[in-house]
């Protein structure tokens, strides 16, 4: 946010067709380190953000904001992925995601200096926009860099790098937070950005840098598609905007007029971005587009209200917050481990299902911890249930995205799977923060301190966003059982494919035709995949 489905995208680039070795062998090893050293990054500041993100809405009176701090992010990131396709396709994924890193860390200083909740917004919408053209620009690197055998093997590596800081990153932001102050969590981490860029890029520039085919012609954007792109970021920020309005009594009846236009915009930008069938859950690739985002809105949605409700209702400081997420990131790599293991490729829909339960039993058990005789720690354990089941999810679909994807499709098809997070995410987090703010959830923490936070109980807001996002999910549980490939499932129009056998894109077609080509992270993720969960893999 992706067709073909019999075959793999084949590697481009200096690599051996047949090189021995795993990713660190000695032909990926380099290359290797380099794209998990940018998924270490993002991880780091998903986690550290996270933890840094109550007590920021507090300070610049921004509570009733909370929710924009992350839909921003999700956002501007639509629109960030649809260019990054384009370019990556007609340019190779160098530049694009060397531009999203600078990007990235250009808005964590942003909102790190904020004086106010709406430069803090600003500058989260200036780090999506990084994010969205990384997180693409990398699927196009494994890609064209890697073999189909070694891509599940990959996407488990990027999990695997949110496990250090999904444990690290919480105590260190949470001790920065009470110390230092919040700012230097966001102040800080873009020192990091120089070790992805020197050693990330020069490995990029030999094995998967250019265009796929460099004697063709150069292709032209596709502008229609970049008309489509800004209105999709348009419209889902007109519906947060609605959908924040909404909660105030005084102001219901104004949200209506941009909650239209809105939607007027996001609807035909969604299906023309987006493979068709796809919210009809069609069978294919149609419905691995849409599980994505059905997985990671109503995950990223309900644990972006986590550490706020244990900050605020049980009275724990940001840095125990945080780190009650921190088992999820080692469950979540091991969920991707286990669907990168090649004996279980053919229960891989089986998996699916029982991840996305897996997922809906988490978000439910969540509220659990508002009664005050609920041990705490209970949730560390619940919340790490999900996060195995999303393991099991999100590395699936990016393997079936990338097997279903000629080279010179990969970064549209990646897009189109990344819009459908971050337009899930940017909807899901609007629907639940105006719940959240309709039942009392803006005045929460607003005249007291962290420690203070327990007494100011509004559990009925928590609730309104934990129930209906564990609802969304078991809802994908059901999309997880149409996956199944069957011929012309996911053809679009002015496509020659024919499902299972097809030749491929017809000339000339490159990346730009997502809606056509039929569907299609780090890996980003969680509050920065996750956002940037996305990028979890």
């Amino acid at each position: 946010m992706s067709a073909h489905p019999q075959r793999a995208a084949a590697p481009t680039g200096p690599i051996p067709d047949h090189p021995k070795g795993g990713i660190l062998g000695p032909a990926y090893r380099t290359l290797s380190i380099g794209i998990i050293s940018v998924i270490f990054l993002i991880a780091f500041e998903a986690t550290a953000v996270g933890t840094a993100m109550p007590v920021a809405a507090r300070e610049l009176d921004g509570i009733g904001l909370y929710a924009f701090g992350f839909s921003a992010y999700f956002t501007t990131s639509l629109f960030g992925m649809v260019l990054s396709g384009q370019w990556a396709d007609r340019q190779g994924p160098l530049r694009p995601l060397t531009v999203g890193i600078g990007s990235f860390a250009a808005g964590l200083v942003c909102s790190g200096t904020a004086g106010a909740m709406w430069m803090f917004v600003l500058g989260r919408a200036v780090q999506g926009f990084g994010g969205g053209l990384v997180i693409v620009a990398l699927y196009v690197v494994v890609s064209r860099a890697y073999e189909e055998r070694l891509r599940p093997a990959i996407m488990a590596a990027f999990a695997a790098s949110w496990v250090v800081p999904s444990i690290v990153g919480p105590l260190a932001a949470g001790t920065v937070t009470e110390h230092l102050g919040w700012r230097w969590v966001f102040l800080g981490i873009p020192a990091l950005v120089f070790v992805p860029l020197a050693v990330a890029l020069p490995a990029i520039r030999r094995t998967a840098s250019g265009p796929v085919d460099p004697g063709a012609p150069p292709v032209a954007f596709d502008r229609r598609r970049i008309k489509l792109a800004l209105g999709i970021s348009a419209g889902a920020g007109l519906l947060q905007y609605a959908a924040q309005a909404a909660s105030n009594p005084g102001a219901r009846w104004l949200s209506l007029l941009p909650g239209l236009a809105g939607a007027a915009l996001l609807v035909p930008a969604v299906l023309g971005l987006l493979p068709r069938g796809t919210y009809r859950a069609r069978r294919g690739l149609p419905s691995v587009v849409l599980l994505r985002g059905v997985a990671a809105g109503s995950f990223i949605a309900a644990e972006s209200f986590v550490p706020l409700m244990l900050v605020t209702q049980r009275g724990l400081s940001p840095t125990l917050a945080g780190f009650s997420l921190a088992l999820g990131g080692v469950t979540w790599a091991a969920g991707s481990w286990v669907q990168s293991q090649g004996r279980l490729a053919p229960y891989r829909e089986r998996l699916m299902v029982l991840g996305m339960i897996m997922v809906a039993a988490s978000i439910a058990g969540v509220p659990a911890v508002l009664v005050e005789r609920v041990p705490v720690w209970t949730l560390a354990l619940v919340w790490a249930v999900g996060c195995l089941g999303m393991g099991l999810v999100i590395g699936s679909t990016s393997v079936l995205l990338l097997k279903l994807s000629a080279p010179e499709e990969a970064g549209a098809n990646s897009a189109s799977l990344q819009i459908s997070d971050a337009l899930a995410n940017v909807v899901l987090l609007a629907a639940g923060g105006a719940a959240f703010a309709a039942l009392g959830g803006g005045a929460v923490g607003a005249a007291h301190s962290a420690a203070e936070g327990a007494g100011a109980s509004h559990p009925g807001a928590f609730l309104v966003v934990f129930l209906p996002m564990a609802c969304v999910a078991l809802v994908g549980a059901w999309v997880a059982t149409r996956l199944d490939l069957v011929p012309g499932a996911w053809r679009g129009p002015g496509r020659t494919g024919r499902g299972p056998g097809r030749t491929g894109p017809t000339a000339g077609e490159g990346g730009g035709a997502v809606a056509a080509a039929g569907a299609g992270t780090g890996a980003g993720t969680g509050a920065g995949a996750g956002a940037e969960d996305t990028v979890k893999a």
